[in-house]
């Protein structure tokens, strides 16, 4: 597998909070405790949320299991689907302490009638969703299960003083959801990449010491 560009969103993706709490005048700030669900897949609920400190996960279930489909850290928001009036397509829950703001659907309507910057990233940032998706039903289709384990080994991680690290790795049962295998297979294909040295398992942060192997 080539080694990619390190994933995240780049400062031109992320949103300024305070001229979001220009727009939203009867925006309500909220901080949720770690673990909290803040909105659930399928509800209908009518706000969108501006993360101004802490960090989320959106994810997917269904009878028990999930598949995490992201995160998101301050500057960032979800909810913008709500434009729609449809249920919540993803659950949302915090990682740590985290503060929003949260914005009535009216308001972010207007905003984005009376921002074309705004309505640009908005249409901008879908459309990256909509690549997301389909890649990963591409790397689901066409990759093997060890493709898919290093594949999102490499979106997930971010540069650290000319390393990739995978910081706040994802549990073994979500690896193994979001790549269609057994926890027993991940394990086992983790555990040979850091006895082969490819990679360092320490705590919940993965460092990618060298290339990873094109195969397995």
């Amino acid at each position: 597998m080539e080694k990619r560009k390190p994933k995240g969103p780049s400062p031109d993706e992320l949103l300024d909070v305070i001229d979001l709490r220009d727009f939203a005048q009867r925006a309500v700030t909220r901080t949720f405790p770690k673990n909290t669900v803040v909105v659930r897949e399928g509800e209908r609920t009518d706000s969108l949320y501006i993360i101004v400190s802490g960090r989320v996960k959106i994810y997917v279930s269904d009878e028990g299991k999930e598949v995490a489909l992201g995160e998101a850290g301050p500057g960032e928001y979800f909810g913008e689907m709500v434009l729609d009036e449809g249920p919540r397509s993803a659950s949302v829950m915090t990682l740590v302490p985290t503060q929003f703001l949260v914005v009535p659907k009216e308001d972010f309507k207007e905003f984005v009638k009376k921002s074309p910057e705004f309505a640009l990233h908005l249409i901008l940032k879908l459309i990256k969703r909509v690549r997301a998706l389909t890649n990963d039903v591409k790397t689901l289709g066409l990759m093997d299960v060890y493709g898919r384990v290093a594949r999102m080994l490499l979106d997930l991680a971010v540069e650290r003083d000319g390393v990739l690290v995978v910081e706040n790795r994802p549990k073994p049962q979500e690896i193994a959801a979001r790549a269609g295998a057994s926890r027993e297979m991940i394990g086992k294909i983790l555990d040979d990449l850091a006895e082969g040295g490819y990679i360092e398992i320490k705590g919940d942060r993965i460092t990618i010491a060298r290339a990873l192997p094109r195969t397995w």
